[in-house]
């Protein structure tokens, strides 16, 4: 019988090899389905800016996804960088994630959380996550602007 894998929400070490490598990950994803311009990734700079953290799930000893939570002010923040690798996914990593920042947000005390995703099939899974905890969609925020390769989603709390 195979053993089950443990799986644990931890912020994440930027030192950490396999961070960086997530983090790569995630930008060559975004690259090979949505044109540059439309790409809103943070590098791993700002990722460990002061006004975000960055949350990563593992797999015993492997670091398979990762979420971000930046703090906008006035009660809002915005749900940045969330990837899942290929040999995370069906695991619950995407969920486990989601829960640890939801719950994040209601300890802050925030009202709502914002988030951008593509609009593309490449996202769709990302969407209908999303769409299940009961984001809506929404206008663009912050400095976002209008694209047709983005979408754009609120949860209030």
């Amino acid at each position: 019988m195979p053993t089950q894998k443990i799986l644990e929400i931890r912020s994440a070490d930027f030192n950490d090899p396999q961070i960086r490598h997530l983090v790569e990950a995630h930008h060559a994803y975004g690259a090979a389905h949505y044109p540059a311009e439309s790409n809103h990734e943070m590098g791993i700079e700002e990722l460990a800016a002061d006004n975000m953290q960055l949350f990563t799930a593992w797999l015993d000893d492997k670091c398979v996804g990762m979420a971000g939570y930046k703090d906008l002010g006035q009660g809002r923040a915005e749900l940045k960088s969330m990837h899942v690798l290929e040999s995370g996914r069906g695991h619950g990593v995407a969920s486990k994630l989601m829960t640890h920042i939801l719950e994040l947000a209601r300890q802050q005390k925030m009202s709502e959380i914002l988030l951008e995703t593509g609009s593309r099939d490449a996202s769709a899974a990302a969407r209908a996550m999303y769409e299940k905890v009961g984001f809506v969609y929404c206008p663009p925020f912050g400095t976002y602007q209008e694209d047709p390769e983005s979408v754009f989603m609120r949860l209030a709390l």
